[in-house]
Formats: C-alpha cells, sequence, structure tokens
C-alpha cells in the first residue's frame, strides 16, 4: 500500500477522496445515472399501467409497459450490484489493513 507523500499539498481526506475516485472512478456519475433512468422507467410504468388498465391502446401500452418494468428492473440490478462491490472493497479493505 502507498502511503501519503507528506511533501505534498493534500490533505488526508482530500488524499482518500482521490483513493476512493481511483478505486470506482464514475461512480456518482453511474449512481445518478441509474437513479434518473430507474425515476424515468417508473413514470413510464405508472402511464403504461393505466393505459392498459384503462383499456386504451392495449396492443402499444403492453409491450411500453413491459420495457419501462424492465428498465426499472435493469437499474434496480445494476444500482445493487454496485452497492455489492463497494462493500466488497470496504471489507477486503479492512481485511488488509
Amino acid at each position: 500500500m502507498v502511503n501519503p507523500n507528506p511533501k505534498n499539498r493534500l490533505n488526508p481526506e482530500q488524499y482518500a477522496r482521490l483513493k476512493a475516485e481511483v478505486a470506482a472512478p464514475y461512480r456518482g456519475l453511474r449512481q445518478f445515472i441509474y437513479i434518473a433512468f430507474g425515476a424515468s422507467g417508473l413514470i413510464g410504468a405508472f402511464i403504461f399501467f393505466f393505459r392498459v388498465l384503462a383499456g386504451r391502446d392495449v396492443d402499444s401500452a403492453l409491450p411500453n409497459l413491459a420495457l419501462q418494468i424492465g428498465i426499472v428492473t435493469l437499474m434496480v440490478f445494476l444500482w445493487r450490484w454496485e452497492q455489492r462491490r463497494q462493500e466488497s472493497r470496504k471489507s477486503g479493505k479492512n481485511a488488509n489493513s
């Protein structure tokens, strides 16, 4: 493990944040995308569910409902996968320390 260089001008908090970013690049952006796409799919599923329930354009609304549910499911899966990877990194880090 590399120790921080005492000559650099980073405080320990900045150094820890940079190490976390190197371990999981663009994690915050990925989580934002998961939330945004999941919310969009949830809104779409809500709309298409009520179209199917009302019996309006069932032939086109049913496949769209399935697509929106699939998007929400995918985003939940990706979010949980990201969280499990983060937890395993933390537990592996604690075991190595």
